[in-house]
């Protein structure tokens, strides 16, 4: 038996990763990034075959990672978490720097900076597990580095689907988590809607025209309604 609840004892950290796939930039968000050892300084991050940042990292051997600081907008996480590079500019309208590998990386929003060179590589099916060395390290801010915990229980985030800890029950649990009072253990359905992108869930009989979901920035278009099974 694995009881998947026993995972959220983990801790980890949030964190851009960017790279180059055809000569432009492309990044997303992890929560696998891990000092390997000390001397020499390695690394090493997990991420999604579907990634197409993990294109990038293949194709140019070569990754930054910038910690994600507590006071981290949701609209950069939404942004680099929850859409594609690969149709989507990610880096546009936000503070970016190039490191001594040619790599663009965001300035903002983070607490520290890692250029990368990988030197292994491992295919863990789902995943690609890299291991690279650190050849430049910089601070970049000093408010705290942000929690996979804080994400989700202080700013409200939720999981994008690619990530290592994505679990479609706990997507679930988010789903039927709307505030109430008391519960009385009795069941009743709600009205929602539920966000293509992210599963984030708005309850509300109608949805508005202009509204842009909290968590990733999605447009109306990108909601379906859904009936939430929730306690009364």
């Amino acid at each position: 038996m694995i009881d998947k609840n026993a995972f959220r004892n983990l801790s980890y950290g949030l964190y851009l990763i960017s790279s180059v796939k055809d000569g432009r930039p492309v990044g997303c968000v992890v929560n696998t990034f891990a000092q390997v050892t000390s001397d020499p300084p390695q690394v090493s991050i997990a991420i999604n075959k579907d990634n197409y940042t993990t294109q990038g990292i293949l194709e140019s051997g070569m990754f930054e990672v910038v910690v994600l600081h507590k006071d981290a907008p949701m609209e950069v996480i939404g942004t680099f978490g929850f859409h594609c590079s690969k149709d989507f500019d990610k880096f546009v309208d936000i503070e970016t720097k190039v490191s001594s590998q040619g790599i663009t990386y965001v300035a903002e929003a983070g607490c520290a900076h890692f250029s990368v060179k990988v030197n292994q590589q491992l295919d863990l099916g789902t995943h690609i597990f890299f291991v690279g060395d650190v050849i430049e390290a910089d601070i970049i801010g000093e408010i705290e580095p942000m929690t996979y915990a804080y994400y989700h229980e202080v700013k409200g985030g939720r999981t994008p689907k690619n990530a290592s800890s994505f679990s479609t029950d706990a997507l679930e649990a988010e789903a039927g988590s709307a505030p109430e009072a008391a519960s009385s253990g009795k069941k009743t359905t709600r009205i929602g809607w539920r966000c293509q992108l992210c599963g984030y869930i708005e309850f509300v009989d109608e949805l508005p025209e202009d509204f842009v979901c909290p968590v990733c920035g999605a447009t109306r278009e990108f909601f379906e309604r859904v009936e939430v099974e929730v306690e009364a």
